[in-house]
């Protein structure tokens, strides 16, 4: 029996993990958000859009008596279309939101499972440098990489996360707060040609007092 190579196992496996990750997260879901992802599904397709177009055409037409043979039952302004539309629209609004919050949940994992992953690939990678490092000393390679000593230092995650942080937070700040600074840059103009306008008082005054 041949044995299968050793690259082909790890790929397979791997295969394995990212397939039964996603049926996982299928499996677990609740009928409710079953029932959500399933409307979600057939409300963002084209068919959808099509019945809604000749439903509202439909009935608008019918209710303003374009066609005469069926009796209008729902006339102008069209509130029980109003209402229908209303209703609906409440529904879909929280079906998809129930299915964004379980995507976003599982998007959640899976960068969390990406992050963990690639942290230890990065520990794995600098103890291949360690060890790179060892075999150049034991071979009389005396000659210094700054780039080589830079590279085997743990990479502070605390600080990547912080700097991140400040990154956003600086890109996205609140309205109100610009709303404060454009205020308060002509507040600041004045403020300065105040105090301008009172030295100048203030040398007039001695200037007066001298003569």
């Amino acid at each position: 029996m041949e044995s299968v190579p050793q690259e082909i196992q790890t790929t397979d496996r791997r295969q394995r993990f990212f397939k039964s990750f996603e049926a996982k997260s299928l499996r677990s879901r609740s009928f409710l958000t079953r029932v959500a992802d399933d409307l979600t599904a057939i409300c963002g397709s084209t068919s959808f859009l099509v019945f809604h177009v000749f439903l509202f055409s439909g009935w608008i037409l019918i209710n303003t008596n374009l066609i005469p043979e069926v009796p209008p039952f729902d006339p102008f302004p069209f509130g029980l279309l109003t209402m229908v539309v209303s209703l609906e629209a409440i529904f879909l609004s929280i079906f998809v939101l129930v299915s964004q919050n379980r995507s976003s949940y599982i998007s959640t994992i899976r960068d969390e499972v990406q992050l963990r992953v690639n942290l230890i690939a990065e520990e794995e990678i600098t103890k291949v440098l360690q060890l790179l490092d060892e075999m150049r000393s034991k071979m009389g390679i005396t000659k210094e990489d700054p780039e080589l000593v830079r590279m085997l230092q743990r990479t502070n995650t605390s600080y990547i996360e912080k700097s991140i942080e400040e990154q956003l937070s600086t890109a996205n700040r609140p309205i109100m707060q610009d709303l404060k600074d454009e205020i308060r840059k002509p507040l600041d103009k004045v403020h300065s040609f105040t105090q301008e306008v009172r030295a100048e008082e203030e040398k007039i005054k001695e200037a007066i007092k001298k003569d």
